[in-house]
C-alpha cells in the first residue's frame, strides 16, 4: 500500500489540474508521479499546501459547514477515501474535496510558510504583470473582492497603481476569489514590507497636435491639486506618503523641462 505522504501529492495534482470548475474530475485510480502540476496551465496561481497543514484538523475549522459531503471530501483529499458510491456520487464529492481545497489555500497562504511560497511565485511573475504602461510591469497579485465562496471570480491586484485587473487566461478567469480571500496581498506587503513597490501617480495626458485636451486636462488638474491636499495633509502628522521617490523625479522632469522651454524662449528673442 502505497505511503499517505506519496499519494496526497498526487491528490493535489490532481485537484489542481481540475480547477475548471465545474469541469468533471476524471478519477485515476493509483497514484502518478506530476512533479510539474503546480506550473501546469491554469494552476499557475496556487501554491502546493504542506502535508501537516492539510491534515491539521485545527486548520479546517468550520469548513464542515461550507462543504457538502464534508467528511466524504476530506477522506478523499487525504487519501483514506474508501466509501463504495456510484459515479454520481463520485462526482459530487471530487467536486466538493476540489472547493475544499481551495478553502483550505485560502487560509494557508497567509501562513508564514504560505506567504514565502507565494512570495517566490510574485517575485516570478506567476501571476502575471501590470497592464497599465506608467506602472512599468509591476508583478501582480491575486485575490477575492469576497471571503464568501462562489460570490466573484478572482482579480489580480496592482501594488503601484492599486487597481484591479481580470486575469487574461480565461483558465484563471473562473476561478474562485475566495480561493485567495481579500486580506492576503495586504499581509504578504506587511509582512514583507520591501517588496512593496513605489506608488505610482504619473497618468497619461490626453493631446491634441501636441497641445492637451481641455477637459481631460482640467480634470487632471483637479486631481492633481486633491492629491498635493491629500500629501500635506499625511506630511502635516509625520506619515510618508509613498509618493517621494516620485516626487523627487517629477520635480528634476519639470526642472528640465523650464531649462528647455527658457532656451527655446532665449533663442527665439535672438531671431
Amino acid at each position: 500500500m502505497e505511503s499517505s505522504h506519496s499519494i496526497i501529492p498526487w491528490f493535489r495534482a490532481m485537484i489542481l489540474n481540475s480547477f475548471e470548475w465545474p469541469t468533471r474530475l476524471q478519477y485515476e485510480p493509483g497514484p502518478t508521479q506530476r512533479p510539474g502540476f503546480i506550473s501546469s496551465r491554469g494552476n499557475e496561481y496556487f501554491c502546493e499546501i504542506d502535508e501537516e497543514y492539510l491534515t491539521d484538523r485545527f486548520n479546517l475549522t468550520g469548513l464542515n459547514t461550507e462543504v457538502q459531503y464534508y467528511q466524504y471530501a476530506l477522506d478523499l483529499v487525504t487519501d483514506v477515501f474508501d466509501f463504495d458510491c456510484d459515479d454520481d456520487m463520485r462526482e459530487q464529492i471530487e467536486k466538493s474535496a476540489r472547493h475544499l481545497y481551495g478553502l483550505v489555500h485560502a487560509r494557508y497562504i497567509v501562513t508564514t510558510r504560505g506567504l514565502a511560497k507565494m512570495l517566490e511565485k510574485f517575485k516570478k511573475s506567476d501571476f502575471g504583470k501590470c497592464p497599465r504602461v506608467m506602472c512599468e510591469s509591476q508583478p501582480l497579485l491575486p485575490m477575492g473582492q469576497s471571503d464568501v465562496p462562489n460570490s466573484s471570480p478572482v482579480k489580480l491586484y496592482c501594488a503601484r497603481c492599486e487597481d484591479l485587473y481580470n486575469p487574461k487566461s480565461s483558465r484563471h478567469a473562473i476561478i474562485d476569489g475566495a480561493y485567495f480571500g481579500t486580506s492576503f496581498h495586504n499581509i504578504l506587503f506587511q509582512v514583507y514590507p520591501a517588496m512593496q513597490p513605489p506608488k505610482s501617480q504619473r497618468r497619461f495626458e490626453p493631446r491634441v497636435f501636441g497641445f492637451k485636451v481641455h477637459a481631460a486636462a482640467a480634470l487632471a488638474r483637479w486631481q492633481s491639486e486633491q492629491r498635493e491636499g491629500m500629501k500635506d495633509r499625511l506630511r502635516a502628522i509625520k506619515l510618508e506618503t509613498g509618493f517621494e521617490e516620485e516626487d523627487e523625479e517629477l520635480e528634476e522632469d519639470e526642472e528640465d523641462e523650464d531649462m528647455v522651454e527658457e532656451g527655446a524662449e532665449g533663442a527665439a528673442a535672438q531671431l
